[in-house]
């Protein structure tokens, strides 16, 4: 079975898959070796990492070179959060899929916003017709690449969000998706009805308020992602533990 095959199968299951998501190639293998059966980049995590703010900022180049490390290095799927795309036009987001997939990727994650001075929707109907190229391009062209489309009503906090995510979920379904991410989703009853409203695959992140695995799982939800609260864990734990060796001047407390 390939990566790509036992990937799809991991959003099928009656457990859901919990992504590991990382931000280099140290992290990465650290959580495949905990037994994460796929990873997966956090863009914010990855971007600051690297001294980037996030919204596509990172050169795309290093997000290649660390993509292609991370699979020559880990047994397990690797998707990669691509954001808009880092490109406004179709063209150039194909030429950029293409890259990612030749790097070893076996998913992508796109999303309905840009960022900018601050992340606004792109109109549904157009992000549908993005989507639709892109499943094209990928049949046509015999690639195998599982298209997680990022939809951000719920993250914004806009107060028509349950409605404009199922929406954009039927749009996108139709267009050739192959699973939805709803990120900032906490309610019960707005996960139940989002996970009601589509054949694929629900996606939802970590998040102060979200519900607790075994209700997510019980509600119907296929993928957990951590998003940024592991990196930042790592290094607040980090930051202290600085901080306590210099004000101590005691090189114990790494010891």
């Amino acid at each position: 079975m390939s990566y790509y095959e036992h990937f799809a199968r991991l959003h099928q299951g009656p457990i859901p898959l919990l992504l590991g998501n990382c931000w280099d190639v140290h992290s990465a293998k650290l959580l495949a070796d905990a037994g994460y059966p796929a990873i997966g980049f956090s863009s914010y995590a990855l971007s600051t990492a690297l001294g980037y703010e996030d919204g596509e900022r990172l050169p795309f180049d290093l997000l290649l070179q660390t993509t292609r490390r991370i699979t020559e290095t880990i047994h397990a799927p690797f998707t990669v959060d691509m954001e808009g795309g880092f490109s406004r036009n179709i063209d150039g987001i194909l030429a950029n899929i293409d890259k990612v997939y030749a790097a070893g990727a076996v998913g992508i994650n796109l999303e309905d916003t840009i960022a900018g001075e601050t992340r606004s929707f792109q109109p549904a109907a157009g992000f549908a017709k993005t989507i639709a190229a892109i499943a094209d391009h990928l049949s046509r062209n015999n690639k195998n690449l599982f298209l997680n489309i990022r939809t951000d009503g719920f993250l914004l906090n806009i107060p028509t969000a349950l409605p404009e995510t199922l929406a954009r979920m039927r749009a996108y379904e139709n267009a050739g998706a192959n699973g939805i991410f709803v990120p900032g989703i906490t309610g019960t009853d707005d996960i139940e009805q989002v996970v009601n409203a589509t054949t694929l695959p629900i996606n939802v992140m970590a998040i102060p308020g979200l519900p607790p695995i075994q209700t997510l799982q019980q509600l119907g939800v296929k993928r957990i992602s951590m998003g940024p609260f592991l990196f930042s864990k790592v290094y607040a734990h980090a930051a202290d533990l600085a901080r306590t060796v210099y004000e101590k001047k005691d090189l114990n407390t790494l010891l």
